[in-house]
């Protein structure tokens, strides 16, 4: 039975807000799964006095973390082809191996498997981009999360659509048949410059706006895109998806990686968002996006990370801490990105970046109460003299102990370190990962 009525009793809350507020010795109230009052501990108010208490003395309490860039399902291809470069890694290897393996079934377990790594690292919401969207909308249904589906269009066949046409009218029935889903929510995810032409951008253009959805592509990923768009069409990316109408206040662009200043300008005057993946940008070599110069340029940046296959963790701690020390070399300058504004991009900035704000991505009366306990009174995070500074520095997912969505916990870190979730059961989680490896090593032997 879930607890519609409790208290979450906190060492820390970290509201995330305009004013980077710290409180000390707080406590949440949650009531139907929206967070009813934030107050000091000796303050709860006696009409709350007989709810349940969840202690969590020796945590920081935060909101739920957004993923904002995510191919969920591909948490089955984790690890299936490492160390190369975007463009062979696509042609000679993942390409393939999703002509042959892509489906619904495949796309229902790798999400599942995914929605459980996230809700472990407290990830409540995630921004994803794939094929058969229907079967990642049950898998997330089934872990209890929010996230926002990409409908994916290309301009070449797969198993899941043969035409551009095909696509968007698979995705647009999906968004019908679950539009009044309260953690569901919907944008058009035509894939990448190099992947959808400009017929199919224009058509994409016209309906996000007369649906009212917005738009979640690839952009500036790597060098060979820009180059190969100054080839073919004489222009880099962003000029030409600018004239498309693709870019403006409900777009989100992942990577962003190599964008010139007057581009960032660019951005910031149409409204468009960044979804920063450093670690994929990493492991693929593509380079390192100017993050502290979007964010100082008015750009509204987010963490994502990228699919499991190209990361290969999807893993918000991570990518917290490493987009906050890039940005620093990068600027060649220690303040370029501190650890308060590292969190906000990976909950509130999220949040913004999907429409979300008003509902998640931080923790304020009124809002939904997705949250997540972090626990940093272990060995290896003491003494600790800034909370939020351990968020981003020391502190990683294994130290999440509670995540809840809308009030209800989907996640509990048992007493001897085992994942218990509502609604999943970790060995059926395991045995599912296991029998796909073992499908697709068969088929490569």
């Amino acid at each position: 039975m879930v607890d519609t009525q409790f208290i979450i009793k906190a060492r820390w809350v970290i509201p995330v807000d305009a004013n980077h507020t710290l409180l000390e010795q707080h406590a949440v109230l949650v009531e139907a799964g929206q967070i009813k009052a934030i107050v000091p501990k000796a303050d709860i108010p006696a009409w709350a006095a007989d709810w349940l208490v969840v202690d969590c003395s020796q945590h920081a309490l935060i909101p739920g973390m957004i993923n904002l860039h995510a191919h969920s399902s591909m948490n089955l291809l984790k690890g299936y082809a490492d160390d190369y470069a975007l463009m062979p890694w696509l042609n000679d290897h993942i390409w393939p191996a999703e002509k042959r393996w892509v489906s619904r079934s495949f796309v229902h377990d790798g999400s599942l498997l995914a929605s459980a790594e996230m809700l472990s690292g407290g990830v409540t919401t995630f921004n994803d981009m794939y094929f058969f969207p229907q079967a990642t909308i049950e898998a997330v249904n089934r872990a209890g999360m929010r996230a926002h589906i990409g409908l994916t269009v290309l301009d070449f066949p797969t198993n899941y659509a043969a035409t551009a046409n095909d696509y968007i009218r698979l995705g647009t029935e999906v968004r019908d048949q679950y539009k009044s889903d309260p953690h569901i929510s919907f944008s058009f995810a035509p894939h990448a410059p190099y992947t959808v032409s400009d017929q199919t951008f224009e058509q994409i253009s016209t309906l996000s706006e007369q649906l009212n959805l917005g738009i979640h592509t690839h952009l500036h990923e790597t060098q060979a895109e820009i180059s190969q768009s100054l080839e073919q069409y004489g222009v880099r990316p962003l000029q030409r998806l600018l004239a498309l109408g693709i870019i403006g206040p409900a777009t989100v662009l992942a990577h962003g990686v190599h964008l010139e200043m007057q581009e960032l300008e660019t951005l910031s005057t149409q409204g468009a968002h960044l979804a920063h993946c450093p670690s994929s940008n990493l492991k693929l070599a593509s380079g390192i996006a100017p993050v502290a110069a979007a964010l100082r340029a008015g750009i509204n940046v987010g963490l994502g990370t990228d699919g499991a296959a190209s990361n290969n963790r999807v893993d918000m701690w991570q990518e917290m801490r490493t987009a906050a020390l890039l940005a620093k070399v990068v600027d060649q300058n220690a303040e370029a990105l501190p650890a308060y504004q590292a969190l906000e991009m990976a909950t509130l900035h999220g949040a913004r970046a999907l429409g979300l704000q008003d509902k998640v991505g931080s923790l304020e009366v009124g809002k939904q109460a997705d949250m997540v306990a972090v626990k940093l009174d272990d060995l290896n995070s003491l003494p600790c003299f800034d909370p939020v500074s351990h968020l981003v520095y020391v502190a990683g997912r294994e130290q999440v102990t509670h995540t809840w969505v809308d009030g209800e916990l989907r996640y509990q870190r048992a007493v001897d370190g085992q994942s218990e979730f509502a609604g999943m059961e970790t060995e059926e989680l395991r045995s599912i990962a296991l029998q796909w490896q073992l499908k697709l090593q068969s088929a490569n032997s």
